[in-house]
């Protein structure tokens, strides 16, 4: 494959794992008795209904135009009333964050024992490919674990800090997006380093 075809297949697939990450969110929601995502559509893989023109196109767009060592980007954010969590009011808000990371860490998983268990026979374009879901799903979930709103790993702090503290770390709401590119332009190497560990980890190979 070229590099355009490859940059076209990143693409293609960072879209689909981010609309299967947030529509994760929405399925736990709705488990735990909150039916908003599901009233506004959202449970569904169409990636019509989840793209972001800044998160989903251009960043990406970007990013591979510049020749970033990463692709990153992420989706709509799947709507949900942490009060009509009523199954789990306490974790209810936890257990829907952690839905999004969960599920990319889960795809990886799959392709990576795809890859060990028939890599032989898959053939080198088929196991780069692979190796691509891999790679993009885990840097995905290693991204939403930040703690920093309004990504996924902020909602973990609320199990830690005071409820004053809670309220005001999740107030900052979705400006807290600046010190995601803050924390992305300073700290990238950070992010890049603990996904190329789990990668080859999951592999089994080393990965530079």
């Amino acid at each position: 494959m070229d590099s355009i075809q490859t940059n076209i297949f990143q693409i293609v697939i960072l879209i689909f794992s981010v609309v299967i990450h947030e529509v994760a969110h929405g399925l736990v929601a709705l488990r735990l008795g909150d039916e908003t995502a599901k009233n506004a559509g959202r449970l569904t893989l169409n990636p019509v209904s989840h793209i972001d023109p800044i998160g989903s196109v251009l960043l990406p767009l970007v990013l591979v135009l510049t020749g970033s060592p990463f692709l990153i980007g992420w989706a709509k954010p799947v709507p949900y009333n942490p009060l009509n969590l009523h199954k789990d009011y306490k974790y209810g808000p936890v257990k829907v964050a952690l839905a999004g990371p969960g599920t990319n860490l889960g795809v990886a998983l799959i392709m990576g024992l795809i890859i060990r268990a028939f890599g032989s026979f898959l053939g080198p374009v088929i196991v780069l490919l692979l190796g691509q879901i891999v790679f993009i799903n885990v840097l995905l979930a290693v991204f939403n674990l930040m703690p920093i709103p309004p990504l996924d790993g902020s909602k973990l702090l609320t199990l830690f800090l005071p409820p004053k503290y809670s309220y005001l770390l999740q107030g900052i709401g979705v400006g807290g997006i600046l010190f995601v590119f803050l924390f992305l332009f300073l700290f990238s190497g950070v992010i890049f380093g603990n996904t190329t560990m789990i990668v080859s980890l999951i592999l089994g190979v080393p990965i530079s």
